[in-house]
C-alpha cells in the first residue's frame, strides 16, 4: 500500500521515473550480493543459461514498472489502483489461452466481479487523463506477462524469490542504462537528484522507496511462486482497497463520487468471494492430488 504513495510523493518532486527505477534495481542487486557475502541471503552462482531464460521476465517487469511510474504522473492514486485491478482478469484470460484450463465457476465469476467494480469506479473519475490511462493499461499487460513468467520460472526451475530478484535486477540494468541515456534523461537527472537530496525530507523518502521496493518485490515473487499469478493479483486487489481509501485523502487530486464508492464495494466483494472460493476448492481436494489449475507446488 505504502509503495504507491511513496513513489507518487517522489514523482511529484522528481519527474525522472526511469532514473528512479534504475536506482531501485541497483540497490536490489547490491543488497542481495552483499547479503550473500555476509551470509544473510543464499543464492546460486550467476548462470548465463538461466539469465538467458529469465531475460523475457526482466523485460516485462521493467516495462510494467516503467509504464506504472509514468501513469502516476497523470493519474490520481485511486484511479491508478482501479485500472491496475484489471490485472486479475488479464491473468485469468492468459491462463486459459496457455492451456491451464478454465477455473471453477466461482473463481471465474469472482474475478469478473472484481473487474466490474473497477469499471464502475473509473466512471466516477472527473480528472480523466488519456496519457495516464494509456500508460496504466499498458502496465497491466506487462504485469500480467511477467507474473505468469515468475510463476512458471519459480515453480518449474526451482528458483527462489531472492534468485529471481537478483537475476531480474542484473538483467535490467543494461536496458535501463540504455533507455535513460537514449532519452536524454541521463546525466541531467543525476544533477537534479543531487540538488534534491540536499533536502532531508526528499532523501528520506528516496531511501524508503529503495528499501520498500526490494521488500515488495521479494514478497510478490515469493507469493507468486508458492501460490499462483492469479492469487498474487487478487491479494493485490484487496490491498488496493486500503490504498484507494487513503488515496482520496492523501496527496490530493481526487473528488469523492458515488460511483467510486459503489465500484469499490463491488471490487472488495469480488476479492473476498475469490478467497472463499479458493478455500472451499482446496478443502474438497484430496491431499495427494496436485493443486488447482492456477497453482504450482513450491520446489
Amino acid at each position: 500500500m505504502a509503495m504507491v504513495f511513496v513513489n507518487k510523493a517522489i514523482l511529484m518532486q522528481y519527474a525522472h521515473s526511469m532514473t528512479l527505477l534504475t536506482l531501485q534495481q541497483i540497490a536490489t542487486a547490491l543488497i542481495i550480493h552483499f547479503g550473500q557475502i555476509i551470509g544473510v541471503s543464499k543464492r546460486k552462482d550467476f548462470s548465463i543459461a538461466t539469465g538467458k531464460k529469465l531475460l523475457p521476465l526482466s523485460i516485462f517487469y521493467n516495462a510494467n514498472v516503467a509504464f506504472a511510474l509514468a501513469s502516476l504522473k497523470g493519474v490520481n492514486i485511486p484511479m491508478y489502483i482501479a485500472i491496475k485491478r484489471l490485472t486479475p482478469l488479464a491473468v485469468l484470460v492468459a491462463g486459459c489461452l496457455r492451456g491451464k484450463g478454465k477455473p471453477p465457476t466461482q473463481v471465474y465469476l469472482s474475478v469478473i466481479c472484481t473487474a466490474a467494480g473497477v469499471l464502475i469506479a473509473a466512471l466516477g473519475d472527473f480528472s480523466f487523463d488519456l496519457y495516464g490511462y494509456s500508460m496504466a493499461l499498458t502496465s497491466v499487460f506487462f504485469q500480467t506477462m511477467y507474473l505468469i513468467l515468475v510463476e512458471k520460472s519459480g515453480a518449474e526451475d526451482g528458483l527462489s524469490s531472492v534468485e529471481l530478484m537478483f537475476y531480474n535486477s542484473v538483467l535490467s540494468l543494461p536496458f535501463l542504462f540504455f533507455i535513460i541515456i537514449a532519452t536524454g534523461e541521463f546525466p541531467y537527472s543525476l544533477s537534479v537528484l543531487s540538488e534534491k537530496t540536499a533536502s532531508l525530507t526528499f532523501s528520506a523518502i528516496l531511501l524508503v522507496s529503495l528499501v520498500m521496493g526490494i521488500i515488495l518485490n521479494f514478497t510478490m515473487f515469493w507469493c507468486t511462486i508458492v501460490n499462483s499469478a492469479l492469487t498474487t493479483t487478487i491479494v493485490g486487489v484487496l490491498k488496493g482497497v486500503g490504498s484507494t481509501t487513503l488515496g482520496f485523502v492523501l496527496l490530493g487530486g481526487v473528488e469523492v463520487h458515488t460511483l467510486n464508492v459503489t465500484g469499490l464495494v463491488i471490487n472488495t466483494f469480488g476479492g473476498v468471494w475469490y478467497s472463499y472460493a479458493k478455500y472451499m476448492q482446496k478443502r474438497k481436494m484430496p491431499k495427494r492430488i496436485a493443486p488447482d489449475v492456477e497453482a504450482h507446488p513450491h520446489k
